[in-house]
């Protein structure tokens, strides 16, 4: 996907996922201050899946899965050994996967928890983290997709993972896309989504929509003064 060839002339369009746009925003405050929906406006990426040492039987069945890759046996393992866990050690195992990058052995134990259990949006928007370092953005519309489809909402961490995940691949344009789309399915783009947009459009010379960025986080973020000093220091 190249770069937009007109920022001037930029006008967002529908996302594959845009049956959203038409839902109500999840809260407003009664001072009439965008409110996050679904998470902290200070949450950055602050995965709910680990919260312990990973236990014994999670140790176990991560060296198992590792060893058994690629081979006839990770079936096994994978319906035997994950379904004599605990739900939290299931996660941790996951997030023990997703910490090491094994992308294949992570979607396989992804799949597994969806069968079983319901499944909290942390555990969406860390997927799509995952598949958006590694360039898989097919993979990462599905999981986004995915929420949706199964009348969940996606906040404002999902979205901005998704945007992450454009903006890793190069699809500057998907990432405006999905910005507006967030914005206009109510939720409140944050700090994490501002630094990502604004850093990557600079550095794709597309300085006007990097402007326009600017002025809207006013809107959006605590202190935007002192946010967009500290985020020109850091990236000077």
């Amino acid at each position: 996907m190249s770069m937009m060839a007109s920022p001037m002339n930029y006008r967002p369009t529908v996302f594959n996922f845009a049956s959203v746009v038409n839902r109500k925003p999840l809260v407003v405050s009664k001072r009439g201050v965008v409110v996050v929906c679904g998470g902290f406006r200070r949450s950055h990426r602050k995965s709910l899946w680990r919260s312990r040492v990973l236990s014994k039987e999670a140790i176990q069945v991560v060296h198992s899965l590792k060893l058994a890759k690629s081979t006839p046996k990770i079936q096994h393992i994978l319906h035997s050994g994950l379904a004599r866990l605990l739900k939290v050690d299931v996660l941790d195992v996951l997030s023990e996967l997703h910490r090491q990058n094994e992308l294949d052995l992570c979607l396989q134990v992804f799949d597994f928890t969806r069968k079983e259990y319901e499944t909290e949006l942390s555990l969406y928007s860390d997927m799509i983290l995952l598949l958006g370092r590694n360039r898989l953005i097919g993979k990462a519309e599905e999981v986004f997709s995915e929420v949706m489809e199964k009348g969940l909402r996606p906040d404002t961490r999902m979205y901005t993972e998704m945007i992450g995940a454009y903006i890793q691949a190069g699809m500057t344009e998907k990432a405006m896309e999905t910005y507006a789309l967030m914005k206009a399915s109510g939720c409140a783009p944050d700090k994490l989504t501002f630094t990502i947009l604004i850093r990557n459009l600079e550095k794709a010379g597309l300085q006007h929509l990097a402007a326009t960025l600017k002025d809207e986080c006013v809107h959006y973020v605590d202190s935007p003064d002192k946010f967009l000093r500290q985020l020109h220091h850091k990236h000077a």
